[in-house]
């Protein structure tokens, strides 16, 4: 049931956000969080757009004009156009980085090159609308459609944290699959031991997932695997909810349920309800499902990611 996260993922992520100091004033948007509590989980992989494509630091500030869906990047007082170098940029950075095989990326909100959404444009009328996404940014997700991407702005909601997590890891672990040996009955041992981490995502993806896998013999491994993996992705997309987590503890109470006594049933129960009501974070019935799974060595709970999908030190199970 431990999970092992001895081999860490790798992210991208806007250098600013590290503390380097890229931006356009000279200055940077370290976020404590990420530098001295997720970083000790993950390899960082810092990029800076628009040092790297030239413009420098300091430098004159660049925003988006023209239409959200085919915005140009211009330099706000020299008018330089800054979007065939920038484009060209991201096409051979986003091919480079595609043998390092980032697990997630964390994007600068607001930056004409970085943001992710609700990026300034400015229109023939001067007035900005918030419909924007970065050069780069928009490259990116493009490019990689399975990888995680958020804005260090989201991250401060605890529960698209916890989301975003989630995801970088879980990415990882099918990465890893991936790469090794494929073969149908290592599928089959990655979906199981997923089962109750997709069920609380969601259900019908899961269903899809059980019936691509019952029907693999219908088409090549590559194949297999690569729609698999779209809709594994897709699927821990969804946003978990109080009372698909619910379910899921229900269903996992199951497996131990006639072994507790009637005080323990009931206790386990509460916390289920409570948690269910939003009156506890999911931690706490999580704790004592962990632990009957321990304690009456339930093999096929042992196996579930669910239990722990995440380091337990980044306590993210603590707020939700």
């Amino acid at each position: 049931m431990e999970a092992s996260f001895d081999t860490k993922p790798k992210l991208g992520i806007s250098a600013c956000l590290l503390g380097q100091k890229v931006r356009f004033d000279g200055g940077h948007k370290r976020e404590q969080f990420l530098t001295d509590l997720f970083g000790r989980f993950v390899e960082w992989i810092p990029i800076c757009p628009e040092v790297e494509v030239g413009m420098g630091v300091p430098r004159e500030s660049v925003r988006l004009v023209g239409t959200p869906s085919n915005p140009k990047l211009i330099a706000e007082k020299s008018n330089r156009d800054w979007t065939a170098a920038m484009n060209q940029f991201a096409a051979k950075r986003l091919r480079d980085m595609a043998e390092i095989k980032l697990s997630g990326y964390i994007l600068k909100k607001n930056s004409p090159s970085c943001g992710m959404e609700r990026v300034r444009v400015y229109g023939s009328k001067g007035m900005p609308e918030r419909q924007g996404r970065g050069l780069f940014a928009a490259a990116l997700m493009k490019e990689s459609p399975l990888l995680p991407v958020e804005e260090e702005g989201r991250l401060n909601d605890l529960k698209l944290r916890e989301n975003f997590i989630e995801r970088v890891f879980a990415y990882h672990r099918w990465q890893q699959a991936s790469a090794e040996r494929k073969s149908l009955g290592a599928l089959v041992r990655f979906h199981t031991s997923h089962k109750y981490l997709l069920l609380a995502h969601s259900q019908t993806r899961y269903r899809q997932l059980g019936r691509l896998v019952a029907t693999a013999e219908q088409r090549s491994l590559g194949a297999l695997y690569d729609d698999y993996g779209t809709l594994f992705m897709e699927a821990l997309a969804v946003h978990a909810s109080e009372k698909t987590h619910a379910n899921v503890l229900d269903h996992m109470m199951g497996y131990f349920s006639k072994q507790l006594t009637a005080p323990e049933r009931q206790e386990l129960l509460q916390l289920i309800s409570d948690f269910r009501h939003q009156l506890i974070p999911l931690i706490a019935p999580i704790t004592l499902v962990r632990h009957y799974t321990k304690k009456y060595q339930v093999e096929y709970l042992q196996g579930q990611v669910y239990l722990e999908p995440n380091p337990k030190e980044l306590m993210l199970r603590n707020h939700v």
